[in-house]
């Protein structure tokens, strides 16, 4: 699984960064200035950098010349639209490209995968089939569940129904759609199987950590959200 160092000073905009690449199944470190990102990139193993230019304490062209000198991390710079002496000086300067503010996360990601091809890397979460949301991580290749590090032992229809949910976070799922996908639309037991599976869930990955992690839309069915 990558691991990927964010260095941008505005809290938010590092915050949200985090929560996509998280549950793109990235780990991922964050610095606030730019000393602690060069720090971090010194002591830490990195897969990748996104490097914001505009920094506190050192800027972002002097991090990533610094960086060079020891390392060929791959860096992807965050640069202002208009910035065309910045983005010249971070490409001569080493970084391997650049997206400027404000941009769609989905052009972060596809950049970011783009660069891990180029560089060879074939352990990114595109291809490890790794979903993680906060304090939960599902392996669709082990068949594995972690919440807060614990391993979660779940039957085959409860991971099915869990990594479905993962899948389509943030969309309500009616429970005839859950049904239809986990059982077969041949299905002749009880009606209420999604809820009972639900339960099951909540029991497992939610109650002992004290975490809420599936919602229930009342009427319509369930929804995980990345809150």
């Amino acid at each position: 699984m990558g691991r990927i160092l964010i260095v941008e000073d505005e809290e938010k905009i590092a915050r949200f960064i985090e929560l996509e690449l998280k549950f793109e199944g990235y780990e991922v470190d964050k610095a606030f200035n730019g000393r602690d990102g060069l720090e971090l990139a010194k002591t830490q193993p990195f897969d990748l950098i996104i490097l914001d230019i505009m920094l506190p304490e050192l800027n972002g062209i002097e991090v990533l010349r610094r960086i060079r000198q020891f390392s060929n991390v791959p860096i992807i710079l965050l640069t202002a639209r208009d910035a065309v002496v910045d983005k010249v000086a971070g490409l001569d300067g080493g970084a391997d490209d650049y997206i400027t503010k404000p941009f769609a996360i989905e052009e972060l990601l596809a950049r970011i995968r783009t660069v891990f091809r180029k560089k060879g890397m074939d352990d990114s979460p595109e291809t490890s089939g790794k979903l993680v949301l906060g304090d939960l991580y599902l392996d669709t290749m082990k068949r594995e569940v972690r919440v807060k590090d614990n391993q979660i032992y779940l039957t085959k229809k409860e991971f099915d129904l869990l990594q479905y949910l993962l899948e389509n976070k943030n969309i309500v799922i009616p429970r005839e759609t859950i049904l239809d996908k986990i059982w077969g639309y041949d299905f002749c037991g009880e009606t209420n199987a999604v809820d009972v599976y639900i339960r099951y869930l909540r029991g497992k990955i939610e109650e002992p950590f004290d975490v809420k992690i599936i919602h229930t839309v009342r009427g319509v069915g369930y929804v995980i959200k990345d809150e």
